[in-house]
C-alpha cells in the first residue's frame, strides 16, 4: 500500500481531513472508525487505470496540506493549543508568504512540542513548491510514531508491505498550480471561534419551553411561533447583557484600570441600553399590537444597531487583551471564576459571552426571514421584508467587518516583514496576491529574481532575504499603468516562461512580469485586472462624477442603492466633486453629479460616548504600523 495512502488515511483518522475528500476517490476508497490507518481499503488500480489519475489524488493531498492551515490544525487535535490558531492566517489562498509562514508555524511546533529533530523535518518550500512531498510524507510518519499521537490512540503509518511510491513524486511540482479548486469542506474540522460562539449563543438562547410544547400552546400557527422566538431570544439576549455588566463588567472595575475595562468590555454598556429599549419596543409591538409595527421597530433600529460594526471590530483584540491579563495576574484569573460561578453557575466564562453580540447581530435577519415565510397578509408581508432587507444588509456589514479585520492582520503580518518601508500597506486597498516572481525593464533585460505583494493600488516589490525578512525595492502605483498579455513563448510550457507587460500609460518604461507557471502566470493577471478595476472602475466619471476609492470615517450609505457601504477601510467611492458615495456596482445609477452643492449621502451614526469614528479607522492609518516599520 503507498506510503501518502496510508498517510491520508491517518490524517483522516485525525480528523484533519474530510473522509469523502477527493483523496480517496477512485481507487482509494476510506470508510473512518477513527483511531485505524487500516481502515484504509485499496486495490491496485487496473492496468487500464491511467497513471495520471493517481498523480492527480497525491496532488490533491498536497493542495490540501499546501497552505499549512490543516497541518496546524493536526497538532491541536493531536495536542490541544499546540498551535494558537489565532496566530496563523485561515485563508491565505492567494498569499504564498502567508502559507509559508503557517507552515514553519506547523515545523517550530513539531520540534518544540512533539520533539522531532530539525533533520526529520522537511522545509518549507518542500511542501509548498511541492519540490520533495516524500520528505513530506516522512515527516507525517514520524509525527504519527510520536509519543503524543500515539497515547491519542492513532494508529501510526507506514505499516509494514508499505509500496514504495517516490516516483509519483516527481512531477508534482510541474502540477500543483493546476489543482486549484477549493474543496468545500475542506476546513470543516478547522477549530473556529465564530462555531464555538454560535454553539454559545445556542445554548443561552434555549427557552425553558420546548418548541413542542409551543406548538401545543398556540396551534399550528408557526408565525405565532416565530413572534414568540423573536420576543423570547430578545429578552435571553438583554439578560445576557446585562449580565454581563452586572455580575463581570461591575467587579473587575475594582481590578483592573479602566484601560483595561474598556479594552476589554468595549461598548457593551452602550449595546445594553440598546437592547433594553428595543426589547421593550418588541414586546409592545408582538403583545400589545399584534406584531402589526413590528417591521417599524427593525427599522429605526437598523442606525443604532450600526455600533456593532465597533464591537465587532474589537472583540478579537479584547478576548486576546483579556487572556494576556488572565495569564499574568492570578488573582484575576480567580476573579473570572468567581464572576462566573455568580453569572450562571460557572458554565459560560466571559471569554465565552464576549462572543455572543457578533452571533446575535447575525440572528435578526435569519429570524425575519422565517417570519415572513410565516406571514400571510400582503401588507404585513411586504412591509415585514423591508425589515427583513434592513437587518440582511446590517448583517453582510458586520460580516465584512469581520472579514477585514483578517485583512488588517495579514496586512501587519506584511508590514512587520518589509524592511525601509515608510508607509502603512493598509493605505493601498486590499491585499490580492503575492509570491515569486520574475522582472525585467526595457533598460534592463536581465530577469532580477522578486517577491511581490500586489494591493490594489500598488504592487510593492521586495528582494528577499532571509526567512520571512524582505527589502524593499520599488513601488509601482498602478495608476498610470495597464497590462498586456504575452502568450507567445509558452508553446514549449518552460518554467519562467509566463509572462505578461505592465505598462506604463504615460510612455515611461514598463515591466515584463514573469512566472514560474501558466497557471500561476493566470492568478496574477485575473488579481491585476482585478486591481486595475477597483482602482479605476468602469463608471467611475458616469454622470460628470469623479469616483474614487475613499475611506469613510462614519457609516455610510449609498446614493443608489440606500444599503450601507461595508467594511472598515475602502468600503466604497465617493465623488471628488460632490462627495456622494456609492457601491462600485452601482456607479452607474447614481444621480447626475451636484458638484459643489454639498450634496452629501454620507451619514456618520454617533453612538452614546463615543465618536463617529471607527476603531480600525484610526488603528489602520495611525498604528500599530508607524511604531514598528523600519526605514533605512
Amino acid at each position: 500500500m503507498e506510503l501518502w495512502r496510508q498517510c491520508a488515511a491517518w490524517l483522516i483518522d485525525c480528523r484533519v481531513l474530510p473522509d469523502n475528500h477527493r483523496v480517496t476517490w477512485q481507487s482509494a476508497q476510506v470508510s473512518r472508525p477513527l483511531g485505524s490507518v487500516a481502515h484504509l481499503q485499496t486495490s491496485e488500480p487496473p492496468p487500464s487505470a491511467p497513471a495520471s489519475n493517481l498523480c492527480r489524488q497525491v496532488c490533491d493531498l498536497a493542495q490540501a496540506l499546501r497552505d499549512g492551515v490543516l497541518l496546524c490544525q493536526l497538532l491541536n487535535n493531536l495536542l490541544p493549543q499546540a498551535v494558537n490558531l489565532r496566530e496563523i492566517n485561515l485563508r491565505p489562498q492567494m498569499s504564498q508568504f502567508l502559507c509559508l509562514k503557517n507552515i514553519r508555524t506547523f515545523l517550530a511546533a513539531c520540534q518544540t512540542k512533539f520533539y522531532l529533530k530539525k533533520s526529520e523535518l522537511f522545509e518549507a518550500f518542500d511542501l509548498f513548491d511541492v519540490r520533495d512531498f516524500g520528505k513530506v510524507i516522512d515527516t507525517l510518519s514520524t509525527l504519527s510514531r510520536s509519543h503524543i499521537a500515539t497515547q491519542r490512540g492513532f494508529q501510526p503509518f507506514p505499516l509494514e508491505g508499505s509500496t514504495l511510491d517516490d516516483e509519483i513524486y516527481s512531477g508534482l511540482s510541474d502540477q500543483i498550480d493546476d489543482t486549484l479548486d477549493e474543496d468545500v469542506d475542506l476546513y470543516d474540522f478547522v477549530e473556529d471561534e465564530e462555531d464555538i460562539g454560535d454553539e454559545i449563543y445556542e445554548d443561552l438562547m434555549k427557552t425553558e419551553e420546548h418548541p413542542e410544547r409551543q406548538q401545543q400552546k398556540y396551534g399550528v400557527d408557526k408565525r405565532e411561533c416565530c413572534l414568540q422566538e423573536i420576543r423570547q431570544t430578545e429578552e435571553k439576549y438583554s439578560e445576557t447583557l446585562e449580565s454581563v455588566i452586572q455580575h463581570f463588567m461591575k467587579p473587575l472595575e475594582r481590578f483592573l484600570q479602566p484601560q483595561d475595562i474598556e479594552s476589554i468590555f468595549i461598548n457593551i454598556e452602550d449595546l445594553a441600553v440598546i437592547h433594553r429599549n428595543l426589547l421593550g419596543d418588541v414586546r409592545t409591538s408582538i403583545l400589545n399590537c399584534g406584531a402589526k409595527n413590528l417591521h417599524q421597530v427593525f427599522l429605526d433600529y437598523k442606525e443604532r444597531l450600526l455600533l456593532y460594526g465597533s464591537y465587532c471590530s474589537q472583540v478579537e483584540t479584547a478576548t486576546k487583551h483579556l487572556d494576556k491579563i488572565s495569564g499574568q495576574r492570578e488573582d484575576i484569573r480567580m476573579k473570572l471564576e468567581e464572576c462566573s460561578n455568580r453569572a450562571n453557575s460557572g458554565r459560560f466564562s466571559l471569554r465565552d459571552l464576549l462572543m455572543v453580540p457578533m452571533q446575535r447581530v447575525l440572528k435578526y435577519h435569519l429570524l425575519l426571514q422565517e417570519l415572513v415565510k410565516h406571514t400571510t397578509d400582503l401588507k404585513d408581508k411586504e412591509n415585514l421584508r423591508m425589515a427583513l432587507d434592513a437587518m440582511r444588509d446590517l448583517a453582510q456589514c458586520v460580516n465584512e467587518v469581520k472579514r477585514d479585520n483578517e485583512v488588517i492582520k495579514q496586512i501587519t503580518t506584511f508590514q512587520l516583514s518589509i524592511e525601509n518601508l515608510a508607509h502603512s500597506l493598509a493605505l493601498y486597498g486590499r491585499p490580492k496576491i503575492d509570491g515569486e516572481l520574475k522582472m525585467c525593464t526595457p533598460e534592463k533585460k536581465s530577469k532580477h529574481d522578486r517577491f511581490a505583494f500586489l494591493f490594489d493600488k500598488a504592487m510593492f516589490v521586495c528582494k528577499k532575504k532571509s526567512g520571512e525578512t524582505f527589502e524593499l525595492k520599488e513601488i509601482i502605483e498602478l495608476q498610470s499603468y495597464h497590462i498586456r498579455d504575452e502568450p507567445s513563448g509558452e508553446k514549449d510550457n518552460k518554467k519562467w516562461s509566463h509572462v505578461f507587460l505592465l505598462l506604463d500609460g504615460y510612455g515611461g518604461a514598463g515591466y515584463d512580469l514573469y512566472f514560474k507557471t501558466r497557471e500561476l502566470k493566470k492568478k496574477w493577471l485575473e488579481q491585476f485586472e482585478m486591481a486595475l478595476s477597483n482602482l479605476c472602475p468602469e463608471n467611475a466619471t458616469a454622470n460628470s462624477h469623479d469616483f474614487q476609492m475613499h475611506c469613510f470615517e462614519g457609516t455610510a450609505s449609498c446614493r443608489a442603492c440606500s444599503m450601507l457601504l461595508r467594511g472598515i477601510f475602502f468600503q466604497g467611492y465617493r465623488c471628488t466633486r460632490c462627495k456622494m458615495a456609492a457601491h462600485k456596482e452601482c456607479l452607474g445609477r447614481v444621480d447626475a453629479c451636484g458638484r459643489n452643492s454639498g450634496q452629501c449621502c454620507i451619514r456618520v451614526h454617533r453612538g452614546p460616548q463615543h465618536t463617529p469614528t471607527l476603531y480600525w479607522n484610526y488603528h489602520l492609518f495611525f498604528s500599530p504600523f508607524t511604531h514598528h516599520v523600519r526605514v533605512s
